[in-house]
């Protein structure tokens, strides 16, 4: 891990944030995210409601190093007794005692297979190497960077959780992790309020990342449709154009039939998690 702040990089103040600024949506993003969009529905009622106090109690950092891809996973896993309520370093040993409690389960050591307990970090991009790719927004979990393709990227301070994932992404190694809060670990380095804010911004985009891959299938479909229909509404003269209009109908029919199968194998697949 890099602990220097790239040379000729400032900390960003953006100032009032602007409605109009669209950079600064992810900030005002919805609350009233569906349970659906984090909640596995094959819980036992239970269980589910044991995940959510134990989600409550996590940072809500979605850093992975649990093992789990977010916060809500690991959750639904101690619940579950597949996860020991010591693999969330970001937490930290003061996060350890307040799942123990609620538990009933003893305080134990962080595991160190995922991790150490350490200061909050920040990551800092080096706007003048940075080449615009994406990667890194791709990446970051809470809708903590702004940018667009080939334009120059940055990270809002206030909404870094400091999970790292976006440092491996990065193919021109442009982004540092700089401690946020020295002598400060665990949920010394978090407030409550952070967390809850992380954890809104994570599962709305969730939400619209759903939202924008269904819409995007729904027009590939239309788009399919109207191909299928054009070409079945076409005359077609000789043999060799008779074969072509088929050989086409045959090739949109059977890629609507392979987008049909891989919605239907992911509601399946949704519906058994």
């Amino acid at each position: 891990m890099r602990s220097r702040r790239p040379a000729a990089v400032g900390r960003h103040d953006f100032g009032p944030f602007s409605p109009d600024n669209v950079g600064f949506v992810l900030l005002t993003c919805p609350t009233d995210v569906p349970p659906s969009a984090t909640t596995s529905p094959a819980l036992p009622t239970e269980t589910s409601a044991l995940a959510d106090r134990i989600e409550d109690l996590l940072p809500q950092t979605q850093c992975t190093k649990c093992g789990y891809p977010a916060c809500r996973p690991y959750a639904e896993a101690i619940a579950e007794g597949r996860a020991g309520h010591n693999q969330c370093p970001p937490g930290g040993a003061e996060g350890i005692a307040r799942l123990a409690q609620l538990l009933g389960k003893p305080v134990i050591p962080l595991n160190p297979v995922h991790g150490v307990e350490q200061p909050r970090l920040l990551a800092v991009i080096d706007e003048q190497v940075c080449i615009g790719c994406t990667l890194c927004i791709q990446a970051c979990p809470v809708d903590a960077i702004v940018g667009a393709a080939k334009q120059m990227h940055t990270v809002v301070d206030d909404l870094c959780t400091g999970c790292e994932l976006c440092v491996a992404p990065c193919p021109v190694d442009c982004i540092a992790l700089v401690e946020a809060t020295p002598g400060r670990s665990g949920w010394q380095a978090w407030s409550q309020q952070q967390a809850d804010a992380a954890r809104a911004r994570h599962d709305w985009r969730n939400t619209r990342l759903k939202r924008d891959k269904q819409e995007n299938d729904d027009r590939l479909a239309a788009k399919a449709a109207a191909k299928l229909k054009e070409v079945e509404a076409a005359a077609a003269g000789t043999p060799e154009e008779q074969a072509e209009l088929a050989r086409k109908k045959a090739i949109i029919q059977a890629a609507m039939e392979r987008a049909r199968l891989k919605k239907l194998e992911a509601t399946q697949e949704q519906d058994r998690s």
